[in-house]
């Protein structure tokens, strides 16, 4: 993870600042920055979105290729999911710590869609057992300024929101054999309903307080993070700790309730 070396005295002033809920850029302890939002950005893809959060600034492309079901579910599709953490965006992510984070983020985007309600895998099915649609998802971090996590979950569900399936027909042909066609049109397609595809809030705890959208500064004042997925309607899908330090689960329990009272998720899930 990106960071940032604070000496002791500017530690003090944030963490201070925080407890009276003041940041040092003039927040409250529950505002979220402005987020940006663009969407259909890279032409070679089926779907993209790129999404910048203060200086936070992620860019995910969506491309829908046929392939073979999974086994254990031969009548759904599934999303597979790359991340490549620029060396351009910080120095720390040149060799293994780009990997691991990429690793990190990559499986934290597995468990949340790993819920059946947050994308109809089944429409993503052409033929039982034979075809399927893949959902390869690559997300680029071209640069970190604080909060990774919540503007990449942005994205994706931004760039899944674009995304665009060709529709298929499954043709009976002689002795039993299928052709498949894909249509040409591209009105004539498939949108992804992304309704229930939670977005990320992480909440850092820093002195007593816990805030929201933390930047590069905050998070070095910060020994452990909770990281949670919640959809627009409230309702949590995930939860992870993140940082060396621990949580007591009072601070846990207190962090959950934040969170289903906090309008700023709402804004977070507005690209649905």
């Amino acid at each position: 993870m990106a960071s940032v070396v604070l000496s002791e005295a500017e530690k003090v002033y944030v963490v201070h600042g925080i407890q009276e809920d003041l940041r040092v850029d003039g927040r409250g302890c529950e505002d979220y920055r402005c987020i940006e939002v663009e969407t259909d950005v890279v032409s070679n893809t089926s779907g993209s979105a790129r999404v910048k959060l203060g200086h936070t600034d992620i860019l995910v492309g969506v491309k829908a290729e046929m392939g073979t079901p999974k086994l254990e579910k031969p009548d759904e599709g599934y999303l597979e999911f790359f991340v490549d953490c620029s060396a351009n965006a910080t120095p720390e992510f040149e060799g293994r710590g780009g990997e691991e984070l990429g690793t990190e983020i990559a499986n934290t985007l597995y468990r949340i869609f790993s819920n059946d309600s947050s994308i109809d895998l089944k429409s993503l099915c052409i033929n039982p057992r034979d075809h399927c649609w893949i959902l390869y998802v690559d997300v680029l971090l071209l640069e970190c300024g604080g909060n990774l996590f919540d503007a990449i979950s942005v994205a994706v569900k931004a760039a899944l929101f674009n995304t665009r399936i060709p529709k298929v027909r499954v043709l009976e042909i002689e002795e039993g054999s299928r052709e498949i066609e894909l249509s040409d049109d591209p009105y004539d397609c498939i949108r992804l309903n992304v309704e229930n595809v939670p977005c990320i809030i992480t909440l850092s705890k820093i002195g007593c307080r816990h805030v929201v959208d933390a930047t590069l500064q905050e998070e070095a004042c910060s020994l452990a993070s909770l990281l949670i997925s919640v959809t627009s309607k409230g309702l949590l899908t995930c939860m992870k700790k993140l940082g060396k330090g621990s949580l007591d689960p009072e601070s846990i329990f207190e962090m959950m309730e934040q969170i289903t009272n906090l309008d700023s998720y709402h804004r977070a899930s507005a690209c649905s």
